[in-house]
């Protein structure tokens, strides 16, 4: 029987930021499976996982080159690591002790995603480890003060490791010298069928009885919905085009799946999202399936937080081209963003997203990739 190789770490030149800074493309090699990741924004530019016939495709949309990263109108934020606030916050604006914060607005009238300079647009430095656990890459950056507008000066490390038992996990942490938010996340655009059509053909599953509706700028109206008799219902695998194909309010705000899902919390948290901890982290826990029938690659998301948002490519429309040449059409991926909820500074029955000095930030997410052997 042959040895498994152990998990190794590899890297290669990847071109400059603007700024004229070099970029590092590491590779995380582990079981069979690899994982290309970049010191510019921590993009996971791109995961190669086998199908039932053992036959390798690269399951990520993204580019070859450096170059269409840096650029937003070619790179919606394809597999970047996201913060200081993951998703939406309104006008732009939140209060912390009394004091009103004012952010950039990137998003109509709301901040999204930290900012025209968030993360995403950052340099990282990396530090790559391999052990029993894996190959492993840590980036880590200080986020000034007043950064993008938020308080704070921020230190951040986030993790990635390719494990033997062929997962992807992914632990943030982070520190601050004054009172801030943070919510951090990947924005991976997942097509387990190798980037060649859209998505409308996979399964996915999440596990949560609410979601958050939005308003007309999808923003949460602060209403935590049943998904009971919507196409919401993801309790079970459901066929994202039949999903898709039911019309709903939400949807035409939205173009399609663009919502916070409230994932239950496991067993001895109880049930709803007032009994997650104080913090409003939970326990790590599978709360979402994607399955490809045709290739019978399955990918399962587990992690500690209490929201995920799932989003279904609506606003490709085959004016970017990725990698080798490809145009990305209309819903040709899916997002599953793990995270706090949008806009919880301005929703205090929201689960807080309120950092202290002193304290640390965790939080983990795994993305488990497997393949079903029944055509």
């Amino acid at each position: 029987m042959t040895p498994t190789p152990e998990p190794t770490v590899t890297q290669i030149p990847w071109g400059q930021t603007p700024a004229g800074q070099p970029v590092t493309l590491y590779t995380l090699h582990s079981a069979g499976l690899q994982v290309r990741i970049s010191t510019y924004g921590g993009v996971i530019v791109g995961v190669d996982a086998p199908d039932r016939r053992g036959e390798l495709a690269d399951i990520t949309l993204g580019h070859d080159t450096l170059s269409p990263y840096l650029s937003r109108d070619t790179s919606p934020y394809f597999g970047a690591l996201i913060g200081r606030y993951g998703n939406r916050i309104a006008r732009g604006k939140f209060e912390l002790d009394g004091q009103e914060y004012s952010l950039t607005c990137n998003n109509g009238a709301n901040a999204l995603h930290g900012g025209p300079h968030g993360f995403d647009q950052q340099l990282w430095h990396a530090e790559p480890s391999t052990s029993s656990a894996g190959a492993s890459l840590s980036l880590s950056r200080v986020s000034e003060d007043g950064e993008e507008g938020y308080p704070g000066r921020l230190t951040v490390t986030v993790t990635y490791t390719l494990t033997p038992d062929h997962t992807l996990r992914i632990d943030y942490a982070a520190q601050t010298d004054r009172p801030t938010i943070l919510n951090l996340t990947n924005h991976t655009y997942w097509n387990l069928g190798g980037g060649e059509r859209d998505v409308l053909d996979h399964l996915l599953s999440v596990q949560a009885d609410q979601y958050t509706p939005t308003d007309e700028t999808q923003i949460p109206t602060g209403e935590l919905a049943d998904v009971t008799g919507t196409p919401f219902d993801l309790r079970q695998p459901t066929l994202l085009g039949d999903a898709l194909a039911v019309p709903h309010e939400q949807f035409e705000r939205a173009g399609g799946f663009d919502h916070n899902f409230v994932l239950n919390p496991s067993a001895d948290e109880g049930v709803g999202v007032g009994l997650l901890e104080a913090d409003g982290v939970g326990n790590l826990r599978v709360v979402a399936t994607l399955q490809h029938p045709a290739s019978g690659r399955r990918l399962s998301v587990s992690t500690t937080e209490p929201g995920i948002q799932v989003y279904s490519g609506n606003f490709l429309d085959g004016s970017i081209r990725g990698k080798g040449g490809q145009a990305y059409g209309h819903r040709w991926s899916v997002c599953l963003e793990t995270q706090h909820f949008p806009d919880s500074p301005n929703q205090p029955h929201f689960p807080p997203t309120r950092l202290e000095p002193g304290q640390t930030y965790q939080s983990s997410t795994i993305y488990a990739f497997s393949v079903d052997n029944a055509e």
